[in-house]
């Protein structure tokens, strides 16, 4: 017979992964409202599998290893599939909207038919009375109603000689209700409709487009018959050979291309050059980042543990300071310190040796100024690395190497040098993929400055792959292209895990 504790816990583990469900169901069924098919999708299969491990003994095994595996699939994995599907799309600030969104929004589209008529609103109580007034001077007045911003209106219209009683409404009502004016319809004497085309004037309006078959549009205006291509994700023209022509209609929409993302990468020259010249410097750049942090922090941790030094523990403290200061104001202060006209590190520099270094503007300046900063917020973490493993290096190893006369010079790259370089490597890889991804440091002291001429897309000397793609999506000036920036970005993915796999080889590390 069950103990009544054990029923409690049955009862309650039930009770919990019932709310779950229904929660996470909840949720499901709110995304799918929305039209958020894959996340509801996502969520629904991570739903049943948590379900199908937490409901059965035989799998309570996996229960310490599904939060994990879950939390994995949803924040890398999942982004990760989302971002190479957009690459394969033309998804970009003119093209976010489905073929069916962009084409009831066009068709929303309204032109001026008829005669315009000039509108005031008169307060009656709670409720208004519209009236409309025509260039002839004919009064068109309104029953009272009331705003409702939520549902279409229809008010029918009768002729008066003279306007409404009272004080017109200010501007400043109409504006505020604007939502709601736009959901009225006014319907004059004559049957003719009018709707609110601007704050001051009613005309009537009809749907600018009609749609016909294939899906085409016809300007009702004009008479332009505009088709859908689903090659550039656009409603265009056709010229009289059957071609299409360079007018679109806008919005767009968001079809697959293909390659044409990747491609566009290697072939499209003001692309392609940027392109190769900021990965190249971004792999200088991290590699000498990496290179000086550990050098640094290798040399200061030894001074560290250097007995006869006095007041060590003040020195260790002020050295740490930088790794205990939050990045961004770090980065923010050097900023300051190297402005051209008012940063001090210029002003000590005139003082001294009669000197201005461009930091900003000139590409060689800039990108010491980066590293500079860099190696100063890297160096810490390095030392406490090394300040630790010294601790484990025998010290049999130092009293041997005094017997036969070694120097401190020859002890540091003979004992120290080697037993700290073989654990820190794969902390050293680790920081080389962090600072080929460092966008923070790029965007805070940069932005990715001084810009590269005669690019297709915006470009600096300072970039990094990262900032680049960044820039591409969203400070584009033919509009973000959000596709090309995912292509970037899986292509960054790609070079990360090779450069990360040449590393781990060449230190004869395995892959598990």
């Amino acid at each position: 017979m069950a103990k009544p504790a054990s029923r409690w816990h049955n009862a309650l583990k039930w009770l919990m992964i019932a709310l779950c469900t229904l929660f996470t169901a909840w949720l499901v069924m709110l995304m799918y409202a929305q039209g958020e098919y894959l996340f509801a999708i996502v969520t629904l299969v991570l739903l049943g599998t948590g379900l199908a491990i937490f409901s059965r003994h035989r799998t309570s095994a996996w229960r310490y290893v599904y939060p994990g595996l879950a939390g994995m699939g949803l924040f890398v994995l999942f982004p990760l599939v989302c971002t190479i599907a957009i690459a394969f799309t033309n998804y970009s600030s003119t093209n976010q909207l489905t073929f069916e969104r962009a084409q009831q929004v066009l068709l929303q589209s309204q032109y001026q038919s008829g005669e315009g008529y000039t509108f005031s609103l008169y307060p009656r109580g709670n409720a208004w009375v519209l009236a409309l007034a025509g260039d002839n001077s004919t009064q068109f007045v309104s029953a009272p109603f009331t705003f409702n911003p939520n549902a279409q209106q229809t008010l029918t219209l009768s002729a008066s000689a003279t306007p409404p009683s009272g004080e017109k409404a200010l501007l400043r009502v109409i504006t505020q209700n604007r939502q709601a004016l736009g959901q009225l319809t006014a319907v004059l004497p004559n049957g003719s409709q009018v709707r609110m085309s601007s704050l001051r004037q009613f005309s009537g309006t009809q749907p600018l487009y009609a749609l016909g078959a294939d899906q085409r549009l016809t300007d009702k205006q004009s008479g332009k018959v505009w088709y859908p291509n689903n090659a550039s994700g656009f409603y265009q023209t056709k010229t009289a050979d059957g071609q299409w022509s360079n007018e679109k209609l806008s919005p767009g929409y968001t079809v697959t291309i293909g390659w044409k993302n990747f491609l566009r990468v290697f072939t499209d020259q003001g692309i392609q050059k940027p392109f190769i010249a900021i990965f190249f410097w971004t792999i200088a750049f991290s590699a000498l980042t990496v290179v000086l942090t550990v050098a640094v922090g290798m040399v200061l941790a030894c001074l560290m543990q250097w007995e006869a030094l006095k007041g060590r523990a003040v020195y260790r403290l002020l050295l740490i300071l930088p790794y205990a200061v939050p990045a961004f104001i770090s980065i923010l202060i050097f900023k300051g310190l190297f402005n051209q006209s008012f940063g001090e590190i210029n002003i000590m520099l005139a003082s001294l040796f009669g000197v201005k270094p461009a930091w900003f503007s000139d590409p060689l300046m800039t990108r010491s100024m980066l590293i500079i900063v860099n190696t100063w917020l890297g160096y810490p973490y390095m030392m406490i690395l090394c300040m630790g493993m010294l601790k484990a290096i025998p010290e049999d190893l130092y009293e041997a190497s005094a017997l036969d006369g070694a120097t401190p010079r020859q002890n540091f790259f003979r004992i120290t040098l080697p037993l700290l370089i073989k654990p820190l490597t794969p902390l050293m890889i680790a920081s080389f993929a962090f600072n080929f991804n460092n966008f923070v440091l790029i965007q805070l002291l940069t932005n990715g400055g001084p810009d590269r001429l005669g690019t297709t897309t915006p470009a600096g000397y300072t970039d990094l792959l990262v900032s680049y793609t960044w820039r591409i999506a969203f400070e584009g000036g033919g509009g973000q292209d959000f596709g090309l920036a995912a292509a970037i970005a899986t292509l960054i993915f790609l070079l990360v895990g090779a450069l990360a796999i040449l590393n781990l080889k060449a230190t004869r590390m395995k892959i598990e």
